[in-house]
This record gives structure tokens, C-alpha cells and sequence, in this order.
């Protein structure tokens, strides 16, 4: 019976963690995305470390599971520790394009999108045919090696 009521616990947990993580927004409406891009850049430079540019949004069910892999699960140790990360809200597609088309990501493809930035600012990956859009359709090891793939893109 004990071991019972400690799987009990442990699944009570997991679900408030899961839903304590679900109602925070992984992507900040008001932030102001090129200073935040700019800022990331800056920092990048004394690391060496190239900036992941996340373009989603809140509504997204794809950028979700993107969001909640770079908190947990292969790829989050990875993420945490090659990129400066910089995620960008889209809206409804209605935000931050021009950030996006600077970077020459194409949104029109499908969130979420990114792109892999030098600490210079130059353009070393894009996604440009949605490869990150059914990201609920991959699993934790699809999502690390896509990451393991361009963290060091020069």
C-alpha cells in the first residue's frame, strides 16, 4: 500500500508541474523581440555561443511541445548549454514579422521556426520549410538531434 501512495504522489506532482508549466507563457506578447535578439547578441559574443532565435506563439500547440523540450527532457541540457535563446511572439502572424523576414525565416510554413544567428548577427540555419511545425509529432531523441545538428552551424 505504501508504494502506492507514493505513485499516487509522484503522478499528483507531475500533473501541477505539468500544468503549473502549461498556464506560464512561453512567449512574451509585450517583449520587445529585437532588443531582446540585440541583447542575446551582445551576451553571445563574450560566449562564443551562437543565438537560437524561437519564432511561436502562445496559441500553438507545436510550440508548446518545442517549449516544454527546451525545459526538460534530451534536448534541454543541450539547448542550455550552446545557445542563447531568444524566443519571439508571432501573435496571430502578426508580430515580428519583420524580425522574422530579417533573418530570412519563413513563417508561412509553419511555427515554430527558428533561427540560428552567429554571435556577429549572421544567419548560419533557418528553418525554411517548417521543420519544427509538427513538433508534436516528435519525439524528445528527434528534437535533441535536430538541435545536436545545428549548434555548431558556421
Amino acid at each position: 500500500m505504501n508504494t502506492m501512495r507514493r505513485l499516487i504522489a509522484c503522478l499528483a506532482l507531475a500533473a501541477a508541474t505539468v500544468s503549473a508549466s502549461a498556464a506560464e507563457p512561453a512567449y512574451d506578447e509585450r517583449a520587445d523581440a529585437p532588443a531582446q535578439v540585440a541583447a542575446a547578441l551582445q551576451a553571445a559574443a563574450g560566449t562564443h555561443q551562437p543565438v537560437l532565435v524561437v519564432f511561436g506563439a502562445n496559441w500553438c500547440g507545436d510550440c508548446k511541445v518545442l517549449d516544454m523540450a527546451f525545459k526538460q527532457g534530451a534536448a534541454a541540457p543541450l539547448i542550455a548549454s550552446r545557445f542563447k535563446v531568444v524566443k519571439v511572439d508571432v501573435g496571430r502572424f502578426d508580430h515580428n514579422l519583420a524580425l522574422a523576414e530579417r533573418y530570412g525565416v519563413p513563417l508561412k510554413h509553419g511555427i515554430p521556426a527558428v533561427a540560428v544567428l552567429s554571435p556577429e548577427g549572421r544567419v548560419l540555419y533557418v528553418t525554411k520549410a517548417g521543420e519544427l511545425a509538427n513538433a508534436r509529432q516528435m519525439d524528445d531523441r528527434a528534437i535533441y538531434d535536430f538541435f545536436a545538428a545545428h549548434a555548431g552551424a558556421r
